[in-house]
């Protein structure tokens, strides 16, 4: 595809992918989980939090685009840039193994929405009959995705559209049923609802932003698909920026419309529940079509990054060189085996969990916020060695603040996430080390780790042993 526009993607369809990356399952359970963490006063706190940082970050991505475009699929390749070889496969890994999870949450989300109209087939998204339609999907996009990147992408588009239009809809609703007393009644809390405090409400709801707004590198991602690079960069900033506007408006609405202690208690997808308070049954109808269609967007568009991610990281040698192969229409197929693999032997397992809907939502969280931190990270190193910039750029301050904001905000969401959560993605790069990064280094007869990385990877497997050990003893519960 060198030399042509032959299968490039426009900024519009870049655009779309960064949406289509980030509206799926979560926006439609901000309603009830924030109602159960805190009012609007704290949901505004949060949103200005969340939205600030995440904003940082997306400009990290678009002045790397700029200053660094012989970087491509960019979230791990920044990560190898910045701090080495070690850094760079566990951002790479790390960033895979969590879209392998969200993938897997997207599925249980699907079988619980179908749970909701036929409750003894499909239960709580868990259920054998759920589990093999959750197989069967799995396997359909696969074979659909084996035949083209770009037909994919065509489709994601199109996807993004049509599952934009009931979130739109359902805002409009609760716009016209918004009453101000029942938003004041709620404001700093409501009734019926447990006593903490404002600080603990606000740390309640930071992973399910960090959830939400997964998806925002997309187009980073996708950079060598892209017809103008600076369109990169632009299309990060447009989608995040439409995404944001309707997440908030997702979260506080609903708080005008009834009391929290109600919207707290509707089942998932909890923005069905709370439209169904305001206008009845068909409104949870309505609902639950748009998250069927935007949850298999969503599968989609994080099915390509995933594949993407494993076979760029293959490409660098960060991977073992099986899955730097690529198929007769370009896809990275044996990536993509391997991603749907995983996603499905997960899927099978949360056959015994107790709860695997917000256990997948909160580690798919944690696992993004490395990779995260090291592009932040990375954007600072850039902005302070003046790497991408003229010599009369006065860019370069702005952007290191930037920068630093950005691993500010990332270090604090380690921080509200948990140490178990930590701890259990620690047990999880253990194994992804001692085969996928052995196996690549063996490949190229290099050496394991540097002395620096030797250090990290033994934090690595003290960290791993504590959450296995959690694990076991029950300390830990997933």
């Amino acid at each position: 595809m060198a030399g042509t526009d032959k299968g490039k993607l426009s900024l519009f369809a870049l655009t779309a992918m960064v949406i289509g990356s980030m509206v799926g399952a979560g926006i439609f359970n901000l309603p009830g989980r924030f109602a159960t963490a805190t009012g609007p006063f704290g949901a505004i706190i949060a949103w200005a939090i969340a939205g600030t940082g995440m904003y940082m970050l997306a400009r990290v991505f678009q002045s790397l685009a700029k200053n660094r475009p012989d970087i491509d699929s960019g979230v791990f390749a920044y990560a190898k840039a910045g701090f080495g070889d070690y850094m760079g496969f566990l951002s790479a890994f790390g960033y895979w193994l969590g879209s392998c999870l969200g993938n897997v949450f997207y599925w249980v989300l699907i079988g619980s929405t179908l749970g909701r109209f036929f409750p003894e087939i499909f239960g709580d998204g868990s259920s054998p009959i759920a589990i093999v339609v959750s197989l069967l999907g799995i396997w359909a996009f696969h074979f659909m995705i084996l035949r083209g990147v770009e037909q994919a992408a065509f489709i994601n588009t199109v996807v993004t559209i049509a599952k934009i239009v009931p979130i739109i809809v359902a805002i409009l609703i609760f716009v016209v049923f918004f009453n101000y007393d029942q938003f004041a009644e709620n404001f700093f809390g409501g009734v019926g609802m447990p006593e903490k405090s404002l600080v603990n409400q606000v740390r309640d709801t930071m992973l399910i932003t960090v959830f939400v707004f997964l998806g925002i590198e997309g187009a980073s991602v996708y950079s060598r698909y892209a017809k103008r690079r600076e369109d990169v960069g632009r299309a990060t900033i447009l989608g995040f920026v439409a995404v944001t506007g309707l997440m908030v408006a997702v979260t506080l609405l609903p708080f005008a419309t009834a009391p929290r202690a109600e919207i707290a208690s509707v089942a998932n997808p909890s923005l069905a529940g709370a439209l169904e308070l305001v206008v009845g049954q068909w409104g949870a109808v309505f609902i639950s079509i748009g998250v069927l269609v935007s949850v298999l967007g969503a599968y989609l568009a994080w099915s390509l990054i995933c594949a993407e991610v494993m076979f760029a990281a293959a490409k660098s040698q960060d991977m073992p060189k099986l899955f730097a192969a690529q198929n007769n229409n370009g896809v990275p197929a044996n990536a993509l085996w391997l991603t749907n693999i995983v996603v499905s032997l997960f899927v099978i397992s949360t056959y015994w969990s107790a709860d695997a809907f917000n256990f997948m939502l909160d580690m798919t969280s944690v696992t993004a916020l490395l990779p995260y931190l090291l592009v932040a990270g990375y954007g600072v190193i850039v902005a302070r060695r003046g790497i991408g910039y003229g010599p009369e750029d006065d860019k370069r301050t702005s952007d290191q603040v930037i920068a630093w904001i950005a691993v500010a905000y990332t270090l604090f969401m380690f921080v509200a996430a948990g140490l178990e959560y930590v701890l259990l993605v620690a047990v999880l790069f253990v194994p992804g080390t001692l085969i996928l990064y052995f196996w690549a280094r063996r490949e190229q007869n290099a050496r394991i780790f540097s002395p620096t990385e030797l250090i990290v990877f033994a934090v690595t497997v003290v960290a791993g042993g504590l959450g296995a050990v959690g694990l076991v003893t029950g300390a830990i519960v997933p």
